[in-house]
């Protein structure tokens, strides 16, 4: 497991803390879940254009093969 520290603005930090305890979940939990999320979402939109990619173009990928 890898450490950080994460800056925030007094702002940021007073939301995250309002979050928390509307959560009832820590400020390091709800944080750590937004990490997740955003690295979750980004993989299924990745793969999601790779998909539409190979749909779109499975002709041209089928003759750059031979």
């Amino acid at each position: 497991m890898s450490n950080m520290v994460l800056r925030l603005s007094e702002e940021e930090t007073e939301l995250l803390r309002r979050i928390a305890e509307r959560e009832h979940r820590s400020m390091h939990d709800v944080a750590l879940s937004a990490v997740r999320d955003r690295l979750t979402e980004r993989q299924r939109r990745r793969e999601q254009v790779i998909a539409t990619f190979d749909t779109e173009h499975a002709e041209l990928l089928t003759r750059l093969a031979q």
